[in-house]
């Protein structure tokens, strides 16, 4: 996990820990701050943090538009998920755990939603190598 830390202070972000209200995390593009929710479990808070840094990589800004918000929150999953997650520990994990993502994503270190969005990842790929 220092590898996310040391990815924000390379990108000059800083990070606090708040009692955040119903989120676990958060990105402000124009203060360069990511807050993360006090008291997350290692593979939540590792989870949210590749995520969070995943809006900064592309400069979200929240959107009240929900379609732009929803592509915003997958572009960010599929960041993080590419960050935390190696196509050998998929593999690995979907063999060993039946395709379960629940179980997957407690043998890789992330929460399900990582999991979800490295399997659509790879799904799209497959498509274009396909097609």
């Amino acid at each position: 996990m220092q590898h996310l830390f040391d990815l924000a202070e390379m990108q000059g972000i800083r990070i606090e820990y708040a009692p955040l209200r119903g989120r676990d995390g958060e990105y402000r593009h124009d203060l360069k701050l990511i807050r993360l929710r006090e008291g997350m479990s290692p593979r939540r808070l590792r989870s949210v943090l590749a995520h969070e840094l995943g809006h900064a990589a592309f400069g979200d800004v929240p959107s009240p538009y929900g379609p732009l918000r929803a592509r915003q929150e997958r572009r960010a999953d599929e960041w993080a998920a590419l960050r935390l997650i190696t196509l050998d520990a998929y593999r690995d994990a979907e063999l060993i755990r039946d395709g379960h993502i629940d179980s997957m994503a407690h043998d890789l270190g992330v929460i399900p939603r990582i999991v979800g969005a490295f399997r659509r990842v790879l799904e799209r790929e497959l498509a274009r190598a396909v097609a």
